[in-house]
């Protein structure tokens, strides 16, 4: 076995650089590539193309099953065929390219780094190579699976690299091994020796540059000049193998604009600086310093850095103290915040160490430690009147004034004072001066007083809600301000809840007006109280009259039912009433006044003393019935004050009802429909009504009286206040019939149940309302047949169906239920569904006029029926169904058209007659009438011999037509005799012309073969069975002759032979078989095909076939030879002639003994007991020709030796040697099992079947033949 080896040099070190970049790509084209078969190896193929944004050198591979076919030059991207192609083996395939650059730092994981080569020249499994990874230097757990090797050979980065974070180099140990094979009688795996791939990663610029410290702090005097260096910083790039220089910045800061950075990292002040604006950031400056390289990374980004910096501001003195309005810790300090001017307010006289209110001052000094430290004082024209309070402080603090010396603070003398507080920096004497002014509060040392200690006041009863009562009393204070403010009270006393006082003005109101009533008291006592704001008070009486006013309306007294007789009783009765105003005074005086109402006008009222009277009768039915008989009056009793008031009383009249009334019906007479054919159904409803108002009086029945009243029953309901309904229906078992009697006329009686009342009658007239009930009928004599001729004859419409209906209210319509479609009684399926449409009036329209077709039908029938639209529910709608017969009449519109035949017709001229029949054609017209009869003529003769020539003939065949059922015949026979000479064929054309009524006439012609046969191609088949049975199996015997000649079998003639000859009786069969081309078969022909179709020739002789004979023996007359034998021998010599029959008679007679004695040696030996032969028998050779010579077997003839037997006239030689009815000989060796021989011995001859027979049939006790021996090679039937 072949060691492996490198298809390309390789040095033992392969070193390959990888960097961050963009991966190349193959251009859009480099998919497919087509190449023709016959490239020469060796030849350029193709060009992989590829494109790289970095312009780095690219590598080209190619890898896959089918790659062997190329060589790729990896730098050049040049494919060179390395394998000769063969479309019938391979014409498609697919390999994979790819393409790289020396850099995979950014590659995808799976991306191929590299690809070797290894080749093995041996076969099979021995020559398939496997790559693998022996080792990766460094060795560390990250590298170990870094790279994988494809069984292609390609390397492949199986993790991510890191020029920074892991190794910048690595070095493979690769090796090579083929899947082994037996060498030297053992399986061997035969590998390469190592080869080393070093790869080289080269750092890209893709991490942030770095600081070289965690952490940057300095401190600077707030007071530094700009340009001051406070530190530096340093950062470094990332990318140990570039160190890309590194610009600063600061991105954030604190303080905007105080601190800037140069390109050496050095910080510096860039404005001026103060550290009290950054207390609240502990007085620290937090700066964002950014170093960026000055190169762009690999993904096309800044790489930067950034790192906080903390810078601390010293402080310096430079701010004296500062006041400010606020509270601590609240303060924000703001310079706009600071004020010089504040107030504040303090009582006279208050306390001495009493801090002044409402002053909010705080003095603060930003500066830190000592110089924050300041002393606070007082000054200006009132600081003997207080002091300052803290006296020294640090940073801040809040300031308050005391009261010193409590009596120069008096509000008397001055309401406002004003001090000046200093503040003074320890350290610097730089000093502030805020101005308080200080506000007096005063306090209460007066009381109110009233001018008077009594007030008399009077208020009219009653009056409104805060109507005022006084408002001209007020109490003074000389107090100002608070103190001097009075607000005024109601003592708690008798009326206090009556009246109230506003506070402010001292104005008294009523309170509550409802309670002030005079006639329940008449004087009210109030103290009406002065307050001022330090709660010192006074009061004063008030003395309030109530004025009476009109307030009290009159009072009724008792209630007024009265009960009175209608017409008889009447009324008397005086209303008691008085007021409870003032007596004697308008407001207490009475008068009465009847209201108006319903029935007032029927009553009178005396108006000073209240006595009311009926004018006249009463009537209760006069009352509304909603009152039952109750009047109600109502009566006014009014004071004659202001305003007016009154008093409203009612009276109660009841009136007592008697029966003075008949009842009345609503309705001068009723007029009610009712449905027939409706048992139980409610006819109507007739109401009455009785003017009394008492059920006793007005309770109404109801009865039924007039012609038909037994039909119907009424129901009386009593609806109440006098009505009452009599309900007018009929029985449950009654129903009524429109048809019988469609009106009642009734009479409904309505009486009281007094028996003195009388009753009131009414007319009611019951109509009988027809119901759609009764189905509708089809009018016969509208559905008598229709005549359509067809194909676009008639158009529009062409019948009306007619409908009736009993029912008055009857809405029909004619619906299509079904068509039938029928062509000679035939149903033809959905046809003719669209020929015809019926409108709902019933009016039958054509609707496919030239659709109409009467060949496909001839009739159409269109069911229909009618349907009454407007049938109630619950009875039949549609009528029975009817049948419209519509007759299709024929057009002649269809040509004749010839009925394929599948016959060839024959012409033997020599025995065709004149007038018999030699060839016909069938036609049919599928239009009917006269339309469709069909007459035959012969337009052209042509006869074509056999060597092609054509030759016209005129008057040879005429044609004669005739017709059973709707298939016309046209029968050809030949005018004339026909010349046997002439060998071809009469092409005949004939023409079928239909014979309309109407119209031109349609045609169709067809050209038919007539082929003349030669009379030698006759052929005869004799049979065992005679001529009837022949007859009767005529068809089988022709299908099995069809099936073994592939021909067309022509049967000229079947009879009887001749019972005279010698033979037992035969039938014979002469018949033609012509092929398509009109040729024919031969005799010989015959036979030899017979034989060849086992299954036919099985079936000929079952249907008896036991000869196939020659033309000129068929021709022979044997009855005549056999007359004229005897004549001539007769005439020549009696005596001869005697003696030669008698001794004929004798040998025929011994000869026919022997042949039946053979025939059955030989049934005997053929065929078993109760089994038939399973082969088909020959036909055997039982008729020699003229010439000696066998037809069937188509054999030269030789003598039998049977010379001694020959019979002296012709009849003898028909039975000669024929075996009689002995039928078919068949191979006795099928059925024997032959005997065994040696390998190599030559097979012997089976024996000839008829010559077996022969010679064994005189065999004696010795096996010795008594008789001449028959051999005959020309009846060897062996080959059978």
């Amino acid at each position: 076995m072949a060691q492996l080896w490198l298809s390309c040099f390789l040095l033992p070190a392969l070193v390959v650089s990888v960097a961050a970049n963009v991966a190349p790509k193959f251009l859009a084209n480099m998919t497919s590539v087509i190449l023709p078969e016959d490239l020469p190896v060796g030849a350029q193929a193709f060009w992989l193309v590829a494109e790289d944004q970095d312009n780095d050198p690219l590598t080209y591979g190619m890898s896959g099953p089918n790659a062997y076919f190329f060589a790729v030059t990896p730098k050049t991207g040049e494919v060179k065929l390395a394998s000769a192609l063969d479309y019938e083996t391979l014409y498609t395939f697919k390999v994979t390219i790819s393409v790289s650059d020396p850099y995979i730092q950014t590659l995808p994981v799976g991306s191929v780094v590299f690809s070797v080569l290894a080749v093995d020249k041996d076969m099979g499994s021995a020559g398939m190579v496997v790559y693998s990874i022996e080792k990766v230097i460094p060795s560390t757990g990250d590298s170990e699976h870094l790279f994988r090797i494809l069984a292609n050979g390609s390397i492949v980065l199986n993790g991510s690299l890191s020029y920074n974070n892991k190794s910048a180099f690595y070095q493979l140990e690769l090796k090579a091994c083929d899947l082994g094979g037996m060498y030297h009688n053992t399986f061997t795996i035969q590998c390469s020796l190592p080869v080393f791939l070093s790869i080289s990663v080269v750092d890209q610029p893709d991490l942030d540059p770095q600081f070289v410290r965690e952490f940057y702090s300095a401190s600077v005097a707030e007071d530094a000049a700009k340009g001051t260096s406070v530190l530096t910083v340093e950062a470094v790039d990332g990318d140990k193998g570039i160190n890309d220089p590194v610009i600063y910045s600061i991105s954030y800061s604190t303080r905007p604009g105080w601190f800037d950075i140069g390109a050496d990292g050095v910080i510096r002040v860039n404005g001026s600086l103060d550290r009290e604006q950054l207390l609240e950031a502990d007085e620290e400056v937090q700066l964002q310093v950014t170093a960026t390289e000055t190169h762009l990374n690999i993904y096309g980004q800044e790489a930067k850095v950034s790192i906080w910096v903390t810078v601390r501001v010293m402080d310096v003195n430079d701010h004296k103290p500062e006041f400010y309005n606020c509270s601590l810790p609240a303060c924000t300090f703001t310079p706009e915040e600071a004020q010089v001017n504040f107030t504040g307010y303090v009582d006279e006289h208050a306390s001495p160490r009493i801090p002044i209110d409402d002053l909010t001052m705080v003095v603060y000094d930003p500066d830190k430690g000592s110089n924050g430290t300041f002393l606070l004082s007082l000054g200006g024209p009132d600081a003997e009147a207080f002091s300052v309070s803290p006296e020294r402080a640090v940073g801040s603090a809040s300031v308050q004034v005391l009261v010193r010396v409590s009596a120069l603070v008096d509000y008397e003398r001055q309401t406002a004072m004003a001090v000046q507080v200093v503040a003074t920096d320890s350290v610097s004497q730089n000093f502030s001066v805020a101005m308080v002014t200080i506000h007096l509060r005063d306090i209460n040392d007066h009381r109110p007083t009233f001018p008077q200690s009594l007030y008399v006041l009077t208020v009219p009863e009653h009056s409104a809600t805060g109507s005022v009562v006084t408002d001209s009393i007020h109490a003074t204070d000389p107090d100002t301000g608070a103190w001097g403010q009075i607000t005024y009270s109601l003592l708690p006393g008798n009326g206090a809840d009556l009246f109230q006082v506003d506070p402010v003005s001292g104005t008294v109101t009523v309170r509550n007006g409802e309670l002030l009533d005079r006639e329940s008291q008449a004087v009210y006592y109030l103290t009406l109280q002065a307050t001022d704001g330090g709660n010192l008070s006074s009061s004063t009486t008030l003395q309030i009259h109530l004025l009476d006013i009109n307030d009290n309306a009159p009072v009724v007294s008792g209630s007024y039912n009265i009960f009175v007789q209608e017409e008889e009783g009447n009324v008397s009765v005086t209303i008691q009433a008085h007021d409870n105003d003032e007596p004697g005074t308008n407001n207490s005086r009475l008068l009465f006044n009847l209201l108006p109402g319903p029935y007032s006008h029927n009553f009178s009222l005396d108006p000073d003393t209240g006595l009311l009277r009926n004018l006249g009768p009463l009537d209760r039915e006069a009352i509304d019935p909603a009152l039952e008989g109750r009047i109600v009056l109502t009566v006014l009793v009014s004071d004659c004050g202001e305003p007016v008031l009154g008093t409203k009383v009612n009276v109660t009249i009841t009136v007592e009802d008697i029966n003075d009334n008949l009842p009345i019906f609503n309705q001068s007479s009723y007029n009610f429909t009712v449905k027939e054919e409706d048992p139980g159904v409610l006819v109507g409803v007739v109401k009455a009504w009785d003017a009394d108002q008492t059920e006793a009086n007005n309770r109404i029945s109801f009865s039924l009286s007039g012609s038909g009243a037994n039909y119907f029953m009424i129901r009386g309901l009593v609806l109440g206040a006098g009505w009452a309904e009599g309900y007018l229906r009929l029985p449950p078992d009654v129903s009524l019939d429109y048809e019988t009697q469609p009106v009642f006329n009734l009479t409904v009686s309505a009486e009281n149940p007094d028996p003195q009342g009388g009753e009131t009658i009414v007319d009611v007239c019951v109509n009988v309302k027809d119901v759609n009930d009764n189905p509708p009928t089809l009018d016969v004599a509208s559905l008598r047949g229709i005549r359509v001729a067809e194909n676009g004859s008639q158009h529009g419409q062409v019948a009306v169906v007619v409908a009736s209906d009993v029912d008055t209210s009857a809405q029909l319509e004619i619906q299509l239920v079904n068509i039938l479609c029928t062509k000679a009684g035939v149903d033809v399926g959905s046809l003719c569904w669209g020929w015809f449409s019926v409108a709902a009036n019933g009016s039958v329209y054509i609707n496919q006029s030239k659709a109409i077709d009467y060949e496909a039908c001839d009739l159409v029938t269109l069911v229909v029926r009618a349907c009454d639209l407007a049938t109630d529910p619950g009875f039949q709608a549609y009528s029975n169904n009817g049948s419209l017969l519509i007759t299709i009449e024929d057009v002649n519109d269809n040509a004749p058209y010839f009925l394929p035949e599948n016959k060839t017709f024959v012409i033997i001229p020599e025995l065709v007659l004149p007038n018999r029949e030699v060839a016909s054609v069938r036609a049919r017209d599928d239009d009917s009438g006269n339309n469709g009869v069909i007459l035959f003529s012969i337009l052209r003769v042509d006869f074509i011999s056999k060597d092609g020539a054509t030759i016209p003939f005129q008057g040879v065949f005429s044609i004669f037509t005739s017709s059973e059922a709707d298939v016309f015949a046209g029968s050809i026979q030949p005018v004339t005799s026909l010349d046997s000479t002439l060998q071809g064929t009469y092409q005949v054309t004939v023409q079928a012309r239909d014979r309309p009524s109407l119209g031109p006439f349609l045609e169709a012609t067809t050209t038919l073969n007539l082929f003349t046969v030669d009379q030698s191609y006759r052929s005869r088949l004799q049979f065992s069975t005679p001529k009837e049975e022949v007859g009767a199996n005529r068809q089988a015997i022709n299908a099995a002759l069809t099936q073994a000649t592939r021909t067309t079998v022509y049967i000229v003639d079947i009879q009887d032979i001749d019972s005279a000859a010698r033979a037992r009786p035969h039938s014979y069969l002469d018949a033609y078989f012509v092929f398509p081309n009109g040729s024919a078969l031969t005799l010989d022909e015959l036979s030899v095909m017979i034989r060849n179709d086992q299954d036919s020739l099985t079936q000929l002789l079952q249907l008896g076939l036991v000869v196939l004979g020659s033309q000129e023996s068929q021709e022979s007359d044997l009855s005549k030879q056999l007359i004229s034998v005897i004549i001539g021998l007769g005439v020549a010599l009696l005596l001869v002639l005697v003696i030669m029959t008698m001794a004929f008679v004798c040998v025929r007679k011994s000869y026919n003994r022997k042949l039946q004695a053979m025939k059955a040696a030989k049934e005997a030996r053929k065929t078993a007991a109760g089994v038939m032969p399973s082969a088909p028998a020959i036909p055997g050779t039982n008729m020699y020709n003229t010439e000696r010579a066998n037809p069937m077997l188509n054999l030269p003839n030789k003598d039998l030796g049977l010379e001694y037997l020959s019979p002296s006239n012709d009849l003898d030689s028909v039975s000669v040697n024929s075996l009689d009815d002995n039928s078919v000989d068949v191979d006795k060796n099928s059925q024997e099992i032959k005997e065994h021989r040696p390998p190599h011995t030559p097979p012997e001859p089976d024996p000839e079947p008829l010559s077996v027979v022969l010679l064994g049939r005189q065999a004696g006790a010795s096996g010795q033949l008594e008789g001449p021996s028959y051999t005959n090679a020309g009846l060897d039937t062996t080959d059978l």
